[in-house]
């Protein structure tokens, strides 16, 4: 039976590896996959391409909030049969496009794999992410560590000079220059690093 997935940490766990290496597992037994990413994330320019920080990139389609899931996944599917659907930085979905990924898992029978943060910088949920974790048939965490070596659960924003920031608007793109992954206590006491 195929379900809707969802694997979530907070930054730097190796979501967009994991994602890349399923794709590749799909691909090697001859199966071919779709993979999506909105357009709000524009770390790599505005090429329509999902990549990890350890160089692995593959093409994906970019999609936007108000696009349909369904529609787009059936069209794609119709034109050039996909066996699995894999969602990159899923934590920016609008719930309407959770629930259309939801009726594609069940009604096309097609794996839905998502991958994305859990909470934002406040350690609030993101929509995509409340959705998923409502409603996803499989939900799944991917550890990564704090500085301390405890399981980072939380996202915490810097400034350009390092500070912590907490406040300002919930989306800001940004890769290990912008955040920090950290413990719940590190991430209350805004310690970004353990003192010399």
């Amino acid at each position: 039976m195929a379900k809707l997935y969802f694997n979530y940490s907070a930054m730097n766990a190796g979501k967009s590896t994991i994602l890349l290496q399923s794709s590749y597992n799909y691909h090697e037994r001859g199966m071919r996959t779709l993979l999506i990413k909105p357009t709000i994330d524009t770390r790599e320019g505005v090429e329509a391409q999902i990549s990890s920080r350890i160089g692995l990139t593959a093409q994906a389609d970019l999609i936007t909030p108000t696009q349909d899931l369904e529609v787009h996944i059936r069209d794609t599917h119709a034109a050039n049969p996909i066996d699995c659907v894999l969602v990159d930085e899923a934590q920016f979905l609008s719930e309407a496009q959770v629930w259309q990924l939801a009726k594609v898992a069940d009604e096309l029978r097609m794996p839905i794999m998502c991958y994305g943060l859990r909470t934002d910088f406040r350690g609030k949920l993101f929509p995509g992410s409340a959705a998923l974790l409502s409603i996803a048939d499989n939900v799944k965490e991917i550890k990564t560590l704090c500085w301390c070596g405890r399981k980072a659960t939380m996202t915490l924003r810097v400034s350009k000079t390092g500070s912590a920031v907490t406040r300002g608007a919930q989306v800001e793109i940004g890769g290990n220059d912008r955040y920090v992954s950290l413990c719940r206590k590190h991430w209350v006491a805004k310690e970004i690093r353990q003192e010399s």
